[in-house]
C-alpha cells in the first residue's frame, strides 16, 4: 500500500502528525508544536501526541508575520521556556503551516550565550 499526503493551509491535527512526530524523534523527544493556517495543531510530548487541538501565540505569530521566530513565549503552555517556531510555506512563499521545537534543555540559550562571548571576545 503505497499513502501518501499533502500538507496545506487547511491541514487537520491528524494530517501533521507524520511530520511533526518525525521531528520530535529526529531532535531526541523535545516537544514539538504544529499548526495550520486555518485550524489547531498539534502538541507532542514525551513520544506521543498531547493535544490535538493546539495553538499557541508563537505560531500564531510566525504564520501571521511568516518569519521564525526565536523567543520566550510571554503566555501559553511554554511560557518563558526558549521555543524556535518556523513557517512551513507553499510554492509562493505563503505560510501554510507553523511547526516549534521547545528548547527544554537549554540548547538554544547556550548557544546564544556562546556567540555573545565570541563576539565579547571579538571586541576586546
Amino acid at each position: 500500500m503505497n499513502e501518501s499526503f499533502t500538507l496545506s493551509a487547511n491541514s487537520t491535527s491528524r494530517d501533521m502528525i507524520p511530520v511533526a512526530m518525525t521531528v520530535h524523534e529526529i531532535l531526541n523527544r523535545l516537544p514539538v508544536t504544529m499548526r495550520s493556517k486555518n485550524n489547531r495543531g498539534i502538541k507532542i510530548e514525551n513520544g506521543g501526541v498531547k493535544s490535538e487541538s493546539y495553538t499557541g501565540p508563537v505560531l500564531e505569530t510566525v504564520l501571521k508575520e511568516n518569519l521564525t521566530v526565536k523567543t520566550k513565549p510571554e503566555s501559553g503552555d511554554y511560557k518563558d521556556i526558549p521555543v524556535i517556531v518556523a513557517p512551513i510555506r507553499d510554492s509562493t512563499g505563503l505560510p501554510i503551516a507553523a511547526i516549534g521545537v521547545v528548547d527544554i534543555t537549554g540548547i538554544f540559550d547556550l548557544a546564544d550565550l556562546m556567540k555573545r562571548q565570541t563576539e565579547w571576545w571579538k571586541k576586546g
